[in-house]
């Protein structure tokens, strides 16, 4: 299938390559040519603007936005809604707050254009693992576009099948779901954030109390000089807390064991924001998720080797190198 991309950052491009190894065609555009022109060499179609991208645009046409949440994804839509025709699609592929989508869907739909909102995780590491996508939107639409999808996505790979599951396999086992109606698809990946905040948490908070053992307060006999690389790597291989996290936060301690070239400044992307206000919304407790989410907080006025390992995981997932932070891209 043929997709316009617009937005070419750590993911974009990725999004883009992967799609054409599996030998769909990309127009590509972002405000900056550099991505473009280096996607161009590997057969996509690099434009100057958005008004040339749907230029080159079949019909039924669909353009993929990988763009901030905000401001620039909302004048995106609202340019995108003024040149595509009755019958294309904008598909929303970032971060944006779910409530945002259903407003935009209906705005486009004015026009008799369709709107996705595709939830999508995978960081950086998209191009070679695959994306695991949340979409939401009309049914019809979604299965039109499921060529773009199904290659995006993980596929089954080696994962065990989970007992009770039979037949062929469905797209949640292939890593992608129609979560439901617009906005749904970002709804479920904004939780998805907020129990990543969690997780994320409890291993940095774990491994600060490990590192702190051989503190001065404590009695001398009860001082330990643990070894956190090796904690970090024995709980990868059998134990019931190994996650992708923690691989990332054992392929960190590794290259520096203290995580001295993170600096503890942990940002949040806003959908942990928006996680806790849904719970408000919905009288739901989540005691640890919103914990979590004022740790970040705290941890832009002082650092402590749990928000060191926060950052270490935050870079390893998706590239995200936080204010004060020395980290060799090379080397990691």
């Amino acid at each position: 299938m043929q997709l316009g991309i617009i937005g070419l950052g750590r993911m974009g491009s990725n999004i883009a390559a992967r799609l054409m190894k599996d030998g769909h065609t990309c127009v590509v555009f972002d405000a900056n040519p550099a991505p473009g022109e280096a996607l161009a060499k590997q057969g996509a179609t690099s434009v100057g603007s958005l008004e040339e991208l749907v230029e080159k645009l079949e019909h039924p046409a669909a353009v993929w936005s990988m763009l901030p949440a905000g401001k620039i994804t909302e004048d995106t839509v609202i340019k995108l809604s003024e040149l595509l025709s009755k019958g294309d699609c904008i598909i929303d592929g970032g971060n944006a707050y779910y409530k945002d989508d259903i407003r935009r869907a209906k705005m486009v739909a004015e026009k008799g254009i369709d709107y996705i909102d595709c939830g999508t995780s995978g960081g950086i590491w998209g191009l070679e693992r695959g994306y695991c996508m949340m979409i939401g939107g009309d049914t019809a639409v979604v299965d039109r576009l499921d060529p773009i999808f199904k290659t995006l996505a993980p596929g089954v790979g080696t994962i065990g099948r989970t007992p009770g599951r039979e037949g062929d396999f469905s797209r949640a086992e292939q890593g992608y779901i129609h979560a439901g109606p617009v906005g749904s698809g970002h709804f479920v990946k904004m939780v998805h954030n907020g129990i990543e905040y969690g997780l994320m948490q409890a291993y940095a908070e774990g491994f600060d109390i490990l590192q702190n053992k051989v503190s001065d307060a404590l009695p001398e006999d009860e001082r330990f000089t643990l070894n956190m690389p090796d904690i970090a790597e024995v709980w990868r291989r059998g134990s019931v807390v190994s996650s992708w996290l923690l691989d990332l936060g054992a392929s960190a301690l590794v290259k520096n064991p203290d995580l001295s070239t993170f600096s503890g400044f942990v940002e949040d992307s806003g959908e942990g924001r928006w996680t806790v206000e849904a719970a408000i919304e919905e009288s739901v407790s989540a005691d640890v998720l919103t914990s979590a989410l004022f740790t970040r907080f705290r941890s832009r006025k002082e650092h402590s080797f749990a928000e060191r390992m926060l950052s270490a995981m935050r870079f390893g997932f998706g590239g995200h190198t936080e204010p004060g932070t020395a980290v060799d891209k090379k080397a990691h």
